[in-house]
């Protein structure tokens, strides 16, 4: 006779009275552990590729505090920063000012190069001198500088503090510093620097270390501390404001040997690149990004081998790809960091128009696992709306996650806020592969060489085309206000996140899913409705305050 569902209950609390735990009934019940291993997940026999949506994490244990989890990660082989994130080289994302405040929150901004070789250069310039320990190139005036001259400068650098030399350069004997006070409200513009710059100098002797030189800055409370050598010349500089830096942003990516912000840009692969590249490396780049929808190219192939021929000191990024055998090419050629993602974007139409690409937490998943036998690094580039997405990005092995519209909103992206017709502060974005960025010449946009890039044609490979088949959309995001108040909401969310994972460091998170320890769980269709908001008939989503 059957027993009833109340006999069984109880005839399993006898079993289970046997053991002194519950662990020891899950050891001797239970042959695996609860969902999936990242093998099981990703196995497209049974069925379709994944993207982000697809799949969640499942919980561990938690046993400490999301403020002791540890984002440090590799960009490169030989460059790492505190925050896995990075903006994308888009004209409507990343100039100078977004590069500089990602840099300064500990993650990387990459220089778009939809514009001319010069403009970039500038932009790069400006980012490696935002932030220094000793400033061994300032920028110099000489006695014989106008007033006109320092308000110019001030406005091209950001800065208003010069040293003033006789003979106007670095190596000169030092006369005097002009500062911001002294010529914001001086009447005569045709006035040399000398009416108006400060004599009462405090200086620190050559050999000063920067402890040292940052204890006279905090005694003397000036702005600005010249070192000089026995004779009374300039060889460098420091700033109260760089020590200011400092104390705020804790978490800055620099180079250890640099008290200077890293710098990275993006390139095509046409010979005139290299033209450009030399600028960009003149003017200070760490990492060079060589940017293409479809990086298995020999193109590609050959920029790389040139760039690290050329430019050893200079880290390469290549791609961008989705397969292990586009991967294979790059690595071989040499690259120190691979770009994953192939139609991913959320202004990107390549899977549509052209049906090739992949969605983004497959390519994610077979391109990192099998770069990581040669210590290359992946970016896991487009399809990331939210802190789930980058969580699941570097689950599935990114080192880092790149993110386009998820910052293009931000005050540090370039263009002006509008009031769209729903009467919501918008920016615009739009894709490299959208007809505007394909033939957006930026008019009035020179330089020196006279020239400026089509990013979006060499990046799809249509310079010569006579129709230009888009890639992209062009569109317009929701305003997000600054980065600064952004990205630690993101750093913070991915910080909680894998405290519920169990894990205590990006390393820890990608040894867990080599390991099985880490585990997964596919969502349907109607899990994913369950696991959004719903059944409410208003809300307020809030995402930080």
């Amino acid at each position: 006779m059957p027993l009833s569902n109340g006999d069984a209950m109880d005839a399993s609390k006898a079993e289970i009275a046997d053991y002194t735990t519950a662990f020891e009934v899950l050891k001797r019940d239970y042959t695996s552990s609860d969902g999936l291993d990242i093998k099981q997940l990703i196995d497209s026999d049974k069925r379709g590729a994944l993207t982000y949506n697809d799949f969640l994490v499942l919980p561990g244990y938690i046993g400490f505090a999301a403020s002791e989890v540890d984002l440090e990660t590799p960009v490169t082989k030989r460059i790492s920063i505190k925050a896995p994130l990075l903006s994308s080289p888009m004209d409507t994302v990343t100039e100078h000012s977004m590069a500089i405040h990602m840099a300064l929150l500990g993650g990387l901004g990459v220089i778009h190069h939809n514009c001319s070789a010069d403009d970039q250069a500038e932009m790069v310039r400006k980012v490696k001198r935002y932030e220094n320990g000793f400033i061994s190139d300032p920028v110099v005036l000489s006695p014989t500088s106008t007033v006109a001259d320092a308000k110019e400068l001030k406005a091209k650098w950001g800065f208003g503090g010069f040293p003033v030399t006789e003979n106007g350069t670095l190596r000169s004997k030092l006369v005097g510093i002009v500062t911001s006070r002294d010529i914001q409200f001086h009447p005569k513009a045709d006035d040399a620097v000398t009416a108006v710059m400060s004599t009462d100098l405090v200086t620190a002797p050559s050999g000063t270390t920067l402890a040292e030189a940052n204890e006279v800055l905090r005694q003397s409370k000036k702005g600005k501390l010249p070192i000089v050598d026995e004779n009374g010349e300039l060889v460098s500089l420091l700033s109260r404001s760089d020590l200011m830096k400092n104390l705020h942003y804790p978490l800055s990516s620099k180079l250890p040997h640099s008290k200077q912000l890293i710098c990275a840009a993006a390139v095509g692969t046409r010979p005139d690149d290299k033209i450009r590249l030399q600028k960009l490396v003149d003017a200070g780049l760490d990492i060079v990004i060589l940017d293409s929808s479809q990086g298995n190219s020999i193109y590609q192939i050959e920029m790389i081998k040139y760039v690290k021929e050329t430019y050893p000191q200079i880290d390469v990024i290549g791609g961008n790809v989705v397969t292990r055998e586009q991967a294979a090419a790059l690595i071989a050629a040499g690259v120190d960091g691979l770009r994953i993602g192939m139609g991913s974007g959320s202004a990107c139409i390549t899977q549509e128009v052209m049906a090739v690409g992949r969605p983004q937490a497959a390519s994610v998943y077979s391109v990192s696992q099998f770069a990581a036998r040669f210590g290359v690094p992946c970016i896991a580039d487009g399809g990331v709306q939210n802190v789930g997405h980058i969580v699941k990005g570097l689950a599935m092995g990114a080192s880092t996650v790149m993110m386009g519209g998820l910052l293009a909103g931000t005050a540090e992206s370039p263009g002006s806020y509008f009031v769209s017709n729903e009467g919501q502060l918008v920016k615009a974005y739009r894709g490299m592969g959208s007809i505007d960025a394909m033939e957006d010449k930026k008019a009035g946009v020179g330089g020196k060489d006279n020239k400026a890039s089509n990013a979006g044609t060499a990046r799809y490979f249509s310079e010569k085309d006579r129709v230009l088949v888009a890639q992209g959309v062009s569109g317009s995001v929701l305003d997000r206000g600054s980065v600064t108040k952004f990205i630690p909401y993101l750093m913070a969310g991915v910080q909680h996140s894998l405290q519920d994972i169990g894990v205590t460091s990006l390393t820890k998170l990608h040894e867990g899913v080599r390991d099985g320890t880490v585990r997964f769980e596919v969502r349907s269709v109607s899990a994913q409705a369950e696991g959004n908001v719903h059944g409410l008939h208003s809300f307020d989503k809030r995402l930080y305050s």
